[in-house]
């Protein structure tokens, strides 16, 4: 005949487990919310890497203008919900005698993050591409 021990509970143990949880609890969420805060930061440092190449691309072909520049990079941001990006391009009038062009993103921290804009202090993330453009050189 096979005998079966049931385990008894010690009287000294009862409660430690959630004893052990309130304190383990918020250590666990911080820091699981901590990864999730940087890898939304990294995200947005990335579109925003791209959107400048992207944008500086629009803008190096023959006929192309600021504008369009600008609302292709507005476009890119737009698909990660990134909020108050700017986009400037350089320089402003993409004439034929414009050798090369120059796109910078900067996105607000504040506006873009759950926990960190209260320790952000204002601070952006900010980007560039240049490219040559393929326009013919005036002589």
């Amino acid at each position: 005949m096979i005998q079966v021990h049931q385990k008894t509970r010690k009287p000294g143990r009862r409660g430690a487990v959630i004893v052990e949880f309130a304190i383990c609890a918020p250590v666990f969420f911080l820091v699981a919310l901590t990864m999730f805060e940087f890898s939304w930061l990294n995200v947005i440092r990335h579109t925003a890497d791209n959107a400048a190449y992207e944008a500086a691309r629009v803008a190096m072909v023959p006929g192309a203008t600021a504008p369009e520049a600008i609302a292709e990079a507005q476009r890119i941001m737009a698909v990660v919900g990134a909020r108050g990006t700017q986009v400037t391009v350089d320089p402003p009038n993409l004439g034929p005698s414009a050798t090369q062009v120059t796109v910078t993103v900067s996105v607000p921290i504040d506006g873009n993050m759950l926990v960190t804009p209260r320790f952000t202090g204002g601070r952006q993330i900010v980007t560039s591409s240049t490219l040559r453009t393929e326009r013919a050189e005036t002589r």
